[in-house]
């Protein structure tokens, strides 16, 4: 049956659970992911427009994107942590159905200040989400096929965020840029009741939640972002010495308030790790160059080449599409070859990528532009499953909640760096800040291969806890 009664019932973390629950389950998990990943990215192409309609400045309406980030990355890991304690699938259910109403009060957004508020809730309630989607499959999936959901989850994000300008094209054709966030809400309604049906009861920590430091944490990873974000608009440097000065001060005594604890917040135990501690820069850079790309390329398609937003996003296309073919491959592939090599060859293609749009020609037809996003693409489509599997498998099994929460943590991190680099761009120049962006997209892939290669030393412990789990 699709939809199951056998609610709220707790099964062994081995079995996962029943194949007649787990299709619902999957799909409330996915949807879920899906929407949250999606809406990191599918206001982009309309940025533009809401600048016009909302009668702000280019770079003041990157704050539709950046407020988004920062309330999701600074609530991921205390709800990842939340989520051992009280049971993941409280924490998925309650972030669906704050997106689901935040996402409504988005399409309803008369200011840009509304819909920056309203975003900010929208991020919240994304964190409850991608915060414990990781961990949530280990409790859907007997561990025998616990790789096949990592690899289905990591594709889901990475074509998400991927399509996102696809997505809004097709939405922008027909309707307001309104219907970028009212879309959400009958996918977030479904999801919530297959949620409420399928998604199983998880194993709970005996330990306190740790509120304190999860105050700390949130407010650390939060001043990172608006620090970003500050520093991207500075006029006067003074206030963003006064932010770094903050956001180190957070930092300290969040370590030294955990020292010690077995399973930090801030997962220090496992950055401890080079495995994983390489994976996650590989995450951060190749995130940004993501960032830098879907932000600066609709704004390069309609103010330098004449594009509409609705043509903007179909030339976009070519990326998701390619991410589509060669995710899976990646993904199979990881299975027999070390992600170092696979996440490095492709992030090599993806600065070559990068290097191409960034050197077009003054007016470039639809071919010039379509098979140099297919390039990006390509190179992308192999960085994501083996990326996320490494990460999630150089984790003990008992840090699994920890290691999810990272994963988005590192992910959203990535993608505030590049929103507050694509602003800065403009700050430094409106006419050429979008080929700047580009540029600096190149250089943050370039890196992530480094960092990618850089694990190929440690890969002897990839493969033993791959086996493991």
């Amino acid at each position: 049956m699709f939809f199951s009664f056998k609610r709220h019932q707790q099964y062994p973390l081995s079995e996962g659970i029943p194949p007649a629950d787990r299709m619902s389950a999957v799909l409330a998990v996915s949807l879920g992911v899906c929407m949250a990943s999606l809406d990191t990215a599918i206001a982009n192409t309309a940025l533009p427009t809401m600048a016009h309609d909302l009668l702000t400045s280019e770079s003041r309406s990157v704050w539709v994107v950046s407020s988004y980030q920062l309330a999701m990355v600074c609530a991921l890991l205390p709800a990842a942590s939340l989520g051992e304690i009280i049971g993941h699938r409280r924490i998925a259910m309650s972030g669906l159905i704050l997106f689901t109403i935040a996402s409504l009060a988005c399409g309803l957004a008369p200011s840009l200040e509304w819909l920056v508020v309203a975003r900010v809730l929208q991020g919240l309630g994304a964190a409850g989400i991608m915060g414990v989607n990781g961990a949530m499959l280990r409790f859907i999936y007997p561990a025998h096929s616990l790789g096949k959901g990592m690899g289905v989850n990591a594709i889901v994000v990475g074509l998400s965020f991927a399509a996102g300008p696809t997505a809004a094209s097709i939405i922008l054709s027909m309707a307001s840029w309104h219907w970028l966030f009212l879309v959400n809400v009958p996918i977030g309604i479904l999801a919530c009741v297959l949620g409420r049906g399928s998604l199983p009861v998880t194993l709970r920590s005996n330990r306190p939640f740790d509120s304190i430091s999860a105050m700390l944490c949130a407010g650390f990873l939060a001043m990172v972002v608006f620090t970003l974000n500050e520093a991207a608009h500075a006029a006067n440097w003074t206030p963003v010495f006064i932010d770094i000065a903050i956001t180190l001060a957070l930092l300290l005594i969040l370590l030294k308030r955990q020292a010690g604890d077995p399973a930090p917040l801030l997962a220090i135990d496992l950055l401890r790790k080079p495995i994983f501690a390489l994976s996650a820069a590989t995450a951060i850079c190749t995130f940004s160059t993501q960032a830098l790309a879907f932000i600066a390329l609709p704004f390069m398609f309609q103010s330098m080449f004449g594009y509409s937003q609705v043509e903007t996003g179909f030339l976009i296309t070519p990326w998701p599409v390619m991410v589509a073919m060669f995710a899976p491959i990646a993904g199979r592939l990881s299975d027999k070859y070390q992600a170092g090599w696979l996440s490095g060859l492709g992030l090599g293609v993806l600065a070559l990528g990068m290097a191409l749009l960034a050197t077009m020609p003054g007016q470039p037809s639809v071919f010039d532009i379509s098979w140099r996003m297919a390039i990006c693409g390509a190179g992308f489509g192999f960085f994501q499953s083996p990326n996320v599997r490494t990460l999630m498998s150089s984790a003990p099994p008992g840090r699994s909640g920890g290691a999810s929460g990272m994963v988005g943590t590192v992910r959203l991190l990535g993608q505030s760096i590049g929103a507050a680099l694509v602003a800065a761009c403009f700050n430094i120049s409106t006419v050429e800040g979008a080929v700047l962006a580009i540029w600096m997209g190149a250089g943050f892939a370039c890196l992530a291969s480094v960092a990618s290669f850089s694990r190929l030393k440690y890969s002897d412990t990839q493969g033993t806890m791959s086996k493991k789990l």
